[in-house]
């Protein structure tokens, strides 16, 4: 979010008031040098002194620009390999002294410490340090900064006195905002600056607490997070709802990672969410696939030789619901596609590029959000699955498919063939992204049925048969005879899989684990149909 000419909070009242703080010397002392060179420069041309440390002082020297170290400011020469350089009283007290108490301001003048108006200090990079599986607990230790968020705190306690910068995004703003107005700098703003000066220390604290309690346990006793608003939404989950996407502070990867936007309106909160189903379920597959995603369940899965055949077979699952939809491929869409796509309702279309005359299509619907994707996402594995209950948060590990077939067993007398493998295996990887209780459908490497979300087993079946032979009619017996079934958690009696059976469905894949294993396979051997036992359920709450 930008510096803003004027700032107001959330209740409609204003920012604290107090006067424009005229910037005759600022302290610069930066880990990411990005834009700091071209900052220091207008801040010279604006004839501000400069003090600084360590590289940045020979950074901005080299540039030819005047620098006054900071150990020549505190007249105390950096000790202990450079872990002491800024913790001093004469820096301190010129960060925090008010220019309003007639006592601070004789201390100063008793002390011969200059005031010190602005500063811009960014922090070690602990995260990047950190990232590494093999990083040392000196090189972990010795990226922990202390005197930059000193500093930080410092200036943004004494805001009204005092603005401070930790973000190269703010330079070009302020620096703008002190040519306009003659050298000085608004109380909107650097109270909007202490603001995210504020969150910036927070930010890097908790990422230290992280790294810290997860050496001791998976879900440490305390669990700081960090989030920095991303996106604000066009509504909630219903209009009348606000909302914003917020995302772990230093940024990571997210659901919003490389994607830009072509086209279309702005996203909703359910929007994200589908999105978010649609594109972990897309990444579960190398080949070309399609995935059709409505109220956060998967409608429409395929996997294909092309992506116009993917979408095809993953829109005939269930074309009804698919009205509305998020549809996601992992393999650009061509003109030919787009003519298909344009021909349904969509909330919102991603793809990894779009090829000559595709982009021309799509947008010719005002609506549709359409976005790209410019860069893979990447899932920290260390990322927790979180969920918000009333006054706290439940986390937990993600759910991950890491069953092999050659780990699974088969019970019944029937052992499924190599194309029965591919659906049942295809139909477990889609299952996994269904709402429990889940039923999944499928049949040559596309779904043909899903049931999602119901407090019964055998109700899930049931929708996900009906669905199919709504989506088919006539052709439904033809379709589903030789399909394989998924789901998610075992079967606690044996009347889903005879009505599966009853269907058309020969081979079916579920964890295994009910007391009644035995009727169900049973029911299976009576009917010829093979069942694969993973070991392992996979309920989506």
């Amino acid at each position: 979010m930008g510096i803003e000419a004027a700032i107001t909070r959330s209740d409609g009242g204003s920012a604290p008031g107090g006067d424009p703080v005229r910037v005759r010397r600022a302290l610069i002392s930066v880990s990411d040098k990005t834009g700091v060179i071209e900052f220091a420069r207008g801040l010279a041309q604006l004839d501000v002194e400069l003090l600084s440390t360590g590289g940045t002082a020979t950074a901005i020297r080299e540039a030819g620009f005047e620098v006054t170290d900071v150990a020549e400011f505190t007249g105390s020469p950096e000790i202990l390999g450079g872990r002491v350089k800024t913790l001093h009283p004469r820096l301190h007290a010129a960060l925090l002294a008010r220019r309003d108490d007639p006592e601070h301001v004789a201390t100063l003048e008793a002390e011969g410490i200059e005031p010190i108006d602005l500063v811009c200090v960014n922090l070690y990079p602990f995260e990047r340090v950190t990232a590494g599986s093999d990083v040392s607990e000196r090189d972990a230790i010795e990226s922990i900064d202390v005197g930059g968020p000193t500093m930080i705190r410092a200036a943004a306690k004494n805001h009204r006195h005092v603005a401070v910068l930790v973000r190269p995004e703010s330079y070009d703003a302020v620096l703008a905002e002190l040519a306009d107005s003659g050298g000085t700098i608004s109380t909107e703003t650097r109270h909007w600056l202490a603001n995210e000066a504020f969150a910036h220390t927070a930010a890097y604290d908790s990422a230290i607490s992280r790294w810290f309690g997860m050496r001791y346990e998976v879900f440490p006793s305390h669990w700081v997070m960090s989030y920095e608003k991303f996106l604000d939404l066009s509504y909630g989950e219903n209009p009348h709802q606000k909302a914003a996407l917020y995302v772990e502070s230093p940024v990571r990867q997210h659901v919003l990672s490389g994607v830009a936007k072509q086209h279309g309106k702005a996203l909703s909160f359910n929007n994200v969410l589908d999105l978010d189903s649609a594109r972990r379920l897309t990444e579960e597959f190398e080949r070309p696939s399609c995935v059709i995603v409505k109220h956060n369940n998967p409608c429409g899965c395929a996997i294909a030789e092309t992506p116009d055949e993917a979408y095809e077979r993953a829109f005939a699952c269930d074309p009804l619901s698919a009205f509305g939809g998020v549809i996601v491929f992992n393999r650009p869409v061509g003109r030919a596609l787009a003519e298909r796509l344009s021909r349904q309702f969509i909330e919102v279309l991603l793809a990894p590029g779009f090829e000559d005359g595709a982009l021309e299509v799509l947008t010719r619907k005002e609506a549709v959000r359409i976005l790209e994707v410019e860069a893979p996402a990447y899932y920290e594995p260390r990322e927790r699955d979180v969920k918000r209950v009333r006054g706290g948060l439940l986390a937990q590990d993600h759910d991950r498919i890491d069953e092999t077939r050659e780990a699974m067993t088969v019970p019944t007398e029937a052992t499924p063939n190599e194309a029965q493998w591919r659906d049942l295996l295809f139909a477990w990887r889609v299952c996994r992204h269904v709402r429990s209780n889940a039923i999944v459908l499928a049949k040559d490497g596309a779904t043909v049925g899903i049931g999602a979300g119901q407090m019964s087993r055998i109700d899930s079946v049931r929708i996900a048969i009906e669905k199919a032979r709504e989506a088919c009619g006539p052709d439904a017996g033809e379709l589903l005879r030789g399909a394989a079934l998924a789901s998610d958690a075992f079967f606690p009696f044996p009347d889903g899989p005879r009505l599966a059976i009853e269907a058309g469905i020969d081979s079916l894949i579920q964890p295994g684990g009910s007391k009644r294993d035995g009727e169900v396979v049973a029911a299976c051997d009576a009917a010829g149909a093979a069942m694969v036992f993973t070991g392992r359920r996979h309920f989506r709450h």
